[in-house]
């Protein structure tokens, strides 16, 4: 026999439940309204097909989303403690909260390109922080105008569901707009599985539009950016990263820069291909009569080649044979030119192993030379001699005793000079594959500047920018040419991205993630110096893919931003 006791409480139970289904179609609407931030971020598609996946996919996803978070929260706490005031309060509290981290995730993708994840929290918060400043108003205060806004919304609608549940039970409207959901939910689901049998980008490409949505390849990812040929998205599996887009003109030296004082100082880069060791490093900068910063995490990843690139232009690998086609001058270059300071590289090789510089070297150096030992070097006046300006000597094939004679030397020589030079001592580019992730140790000799030890991430790029800003107080932006940054700037969670030809390689920190060009993933740890894993760390390589098109964004023309 059912007691009047029990018939009550079903009786609530039942309401209740059917309360919670009212106000979850609501926020279901609410869901689909913020969802429209991630599709206006991501652009229409261009093909029907991908217009109608973007359509069926928002309406499916987001409904699901929503109603899964009712399954997962609110119904639980409907069995357990069916009392009206707190579930109707408790429901409001936990759509405010979703709700409002929905209109943080949208507002993140659209900036950066990913969903609000740990991995990425650094660059998340810094971003949120410098986007929501209005006046007095902090990311705490906005965070909190934004939730109680939505609470609002969620009460009204609370007790607007509470007040007309049996009139919201007779419409039937309702009940066509859950069968487009679940018409969306299947429609989507088979696009999505022909997208991926045909490798239609138009579809693929919204992978990781919506929150929780399906992971995207690796390729389909590098294809959204312009490392891929979108027209030749199939064939792509084996060809090495290149741009698809037409890279933008060098930019020319600021008239800022052009008016800066002449330094009346050289500067020295004295690079080995091999790499320097610790107790080099530091031997080197006991003998120097100005002590040095020692940088203890720097990398150059590139081969011995590329490096060259890397080193003199600022810039990854991917952008060299766009260069050497505009034959553009470096910025450092430009400015050596503009205040009328000599240039000159000097190769210390073998005749049976004469170094391979690339050709395009001997047009932005005044002089070039090659020797087969330092003899030549050996004394100050020599070295003194030198008029002021950019010198390069580099050691390819020679043995330590060579390259350790040659910087006591050059270090000596700076006891007698008024102006003390600037000193650049490291290894550059890599023999082998082995060597491209480990960091090299290097030493910057600056005699303003007070020496200590850079833990921060520093890579073969940061010399440019470092001699612009501190040689000759340029202060162009260096995004507008470099990817480097100025050494003593750099901050804890710099990220360093480059291209190779076997794929691309991202770092930041301890972790190194390499994307080969079949889309495959491997992430290593440069203190374990060992495989971390194979997972696909997506944010971590749009922040690399972002990086590496910096250059073209900054210098992009207007109209082509605009379209």
């Amino acid at each position: 026999m059912v007691t009047t006791e029990n018939s009550s409480y079903s009786k609530k139970l039942l309401h209740l439940i059917s309360w919670g289904h009212w106000f979850t179609f609501f926020n279901i609407g609410a869901a689909l309204l913020i969802a429209i931030i991630f599709l206006d971020a991501e652009g229409l598609p261009e093909q029907a097909i991908g217009k109608v996946y973007m359509l069926t996919n928002w309406l499916s996803h987001m409904a699901f989303l929503t109603f899964i978070t009712f399954v997962l929260t609110v119904f639980p706490l409907t069995l357990l403690f069916p009392k009206t005031q707190f579930i109707r309060g408790a429901a409001s509290f936990i759509f405010s909260f979703v709700l409002c981290l929905l209109v943080i995730d949208g507002f993140t993708y659209a900036e950066l390109g990913y969903h609000l994840n740990t991995d990425s929290s650094s660059q998340i918060f810094a971003l949120l922080k410098e986007k929501f400043q209005f006046g007095t108003v902090s990311l705490t205060t906005f965070n909190w105008i934004i939730f109680i806004a939505i609470l609002l919304f969620q009460l009204v609608m609370s007790n607007y569901c509470w007040k007309h549940l049996k009139e919201l039970q007779q419409r039937k409207a309702p009940k066509y707009f859950i069968a487009v959901f679940v018409f969306s939910f299947f429609v989507s689901h088979l696009i999505h599985v022909w997208a991926d049998a045909k490798l239609d980008y138009s579809v693929l490409r919204q992978d990781t539009v919506l929150p929780f949505s399906y992971p995207s390849t690796a390729k389909t990812l590098l294809t959204k950016y312009g490392l891929f040929d979108r027209a030749d998205y199939e064939q792509r599996k084996n060809n090495p990263f290149s741009f698809t887009n037409k890279t933008p003109d060098y930019p020319e030296l600021s008239q800022e820069c052009k008016n800066v004082t002449t330094p009346q100082h050289s500067t020295f880069l004295v690079l080995n291909d091999k790499i320097l060791t610790d107790n080099q490093i530091k031997q080197f900068n006991l003998s120097s009569s100005v002590k040095g910063s020692k940088l203890v995490n720097y990398i150059d990843n590139a081969s011995n080649y590329d490096a060259w690139f890397n080193l003199l232009y600022g810039l990854p690998t991917i952008y060299q044979e766009d260069m050497k086609s505009q034959q553009s001058v470096p910025m450092l270059f430009k400015q050596i030119e503009s205040t009328k300071l000599d240039t000159s590289i000097n190769v210390f090789a073998n005749k049976e192993q004469p170094s391979d510089l690339p050709l395009w070297i001997s047009k932005l150096f005044t002089n070039q030379s090659q020797y087969e030992d330092i003899s030549s070097f050996l004394f100050a006046d020599k070295l003194n001699g030198l008029k002021p300006g950019l010198h390069v000597f580099y050691f390819s094939g020679q043995t330590d005793y060579q390259y350790e004679l040659f910087v006591n030397a050059l270090l000596l020589a700076q006891q007698q000079k008024e102006f003390k030079d600037i000193i650049w001592l490291s290894s550059l580019g890599n023999a082998s594959d082995k060597t491209s992730l480990t960091p090299k140790p290097a030493l910057f000799i600056f005699p303003e500047r007070q020496s200590k030890t850079i833990n921060e991430l520093t890579s073969v790029m940061d010399v440019q920018t470092t001699l612009m800003k501190n040689w000759f107080n340029c202060r162009l932006d260096y995004k507008s040419y470099s990817n480097g940054h100025n050494i003593y700037r750099v901050k804890d969670d710099r990220l360093f991205a480059n291209t190779t030809e076997d794929g691309l390689l991202v770092i930041k920190k301890d972790k190194n993630l390499f994307i080969d060009s079949q889309g495959n993933f491997e992430t290593y740890s440069t203190q374990l110096d060992t495989l971390i894993s194979e997972d696909s760390d997506f944010p971590m390589l749009i922040d690399g893919v972002k990086l590496i098109n910096s250059f073209s964004l900054q210098n992009k023309p207007k109209e082509q931003i605009n379209n």
